[in-house]
């Protein structure tokens, strides 16, 4: 017994040198806590130059593109230089505020942490460079805007009518109804500035989900025999008979029209803002889905519904060209497939689609 005794003594001696120790050795929170804002006061003072020398680039380069004047861009530099100096003074103020709050306190002060973020805004306008619709910005509080942005970027959605041209039929003879056919297309686009000074002329590329929707006449739907699709009666009494293909395509438009160039202190950009706008290109991409979608009443008198997916010789490359006229947001757009919706057919079928298409910029 004396002897577990004098092992367990033993035992707590030793951790209670090692507790003394490991104590010994952990660095005070606080101390740490004052090294690192120290440091952050020299990051704030080279952060802050840093911005001053982007503000004079800036201001230098409208003074080279003849916005400014020699005289005017010398105040503006004073002024930058200026604010800049405020900004350290207040910064290190604060940082040397916080150090003498930690310095107080010995056991540790668990102040609010300044970090910097974005913030996420939901708009219906974001300024006068842009076409006044809704939709969600990021801004970063401490970073200056670009002085010359050449790119933006936004969500494109169109819909409206669509059917198919059918090789020696008049479109009035499409076995597919000219209401109930539709389309819809979602997707995002980059617009890209390709003048130096000017922003007359644009490039317009991205990438879009297409829904091609095709509502079938007088009863019938579509069959494959063999490899031939025709149109057949249903043998029930169906109140929808609808194909849809769905498709991925990237499509690339040429845009053109006037824009209003809007200077600001530090940067400027160009606003289509309630200006007409052209775009005329192609598209090319991939049917990723066909389905024909049917709903009637069966021999028993009960509502029954069929999704039927593939099986019905599509193109698996879609291609055509496409075209719209826009003022601000909204256009009139058009497209038309030059792929036959189902290859190797003997009569060619074409899809077209004319609609409404909103840019989200």
């Amino acid at each position: 017994m004396q002897k577990i005794t004098l092992l367990l003594v033993l035992c707590a001696l030793c951790l209670s040198g090692q507790l003394i120790n490991a104590q010994d050795t952990i660095p005070n929170v606080n101390t740490l806590k004052i090294e690192s804002l120290k440091k952050s006061k020299i990051e704030v003072e080279e952060e802050e130059k840093s911005l001053l020398k982007k503000d004079v680039e800036a201001i230098n380069e409208q003074v080279a593109n003849g916005t400014i004047t020699e005289s005017e861009a010398e105040a503006l530099k004073q002024e930058a230089a200026q604010k800049r100096a405020l900004n350290i003074e207040n910064r290190v103020a604060i940082i040397d505020n916080k150090i003498e709050l930690l310095e107080r306190n010995e056991e540790g002060y668990n102040e609010g942490e300044e970090k910097k973020k974005k913030q996420i805004e939901i708009i219906i306008s974001d300024d006068d460079s842009a076409d006044g619709f809704l939709g969600i910005i990021t801004k970063d509080e401490d970073k200056p805007k670009k002085y010359d942005k050449r790119t933006s970027s936004h969500l494109v959605f169109a819909m409206g009518f669509n059917n198919a041209i059918i090789e020696g039929e008049k479109l009035d003879d499409s076995p597919y109804k000219l209401g109930g056919s539709s389309f819809i297309e979602l997707g995002y686009a980059w617009k890209t500035r390709l003048l130096n000074n000017s922003n007359f002329l644009r490039l317009k590329y991205g990438f879009s989900f297409q829904w091609n929707k095709l509502n079938i006449k007088d009863n019938q739907y579509l069959v494959n025999n063999d490899g031939v699709i025709s149109l057949e009666p249903f043998p029930n009494d169906a109140c929808v008979i609808k194909f849809r293909m769905t498709n991925i395509v990237f499509p690339v438009h040429l845009e053109f029209g006037p824009s209003r160039r809007i200077d600001r202190s530090s940067y400027y950009r160009y606003s289509t803002k309630k200006q007409l706008k052209f775009g005329v290109g192609f598209y090319g991409g991939f049917n990723i889905q066909t389905m024909q979608k049917l709903k009637y009443t069966d021999v028993n008198g009960n509502k029954a519904k069929d999704k039927l997916k593939g099986g019905y010789n599509t193109s698996n490359l879609i291609y055509g060209p496409s075209a719209y006229v826009a003022l601000g947001c909204a256009a009139l757009y058009f497209k038309y497939d030059l792929n036959p919706i189902f290859k190797d057919q003997a009569v060619s079928q074409n899809n077209i689609s004319l609609g409404l298409r909103f840019d989200m910029n």
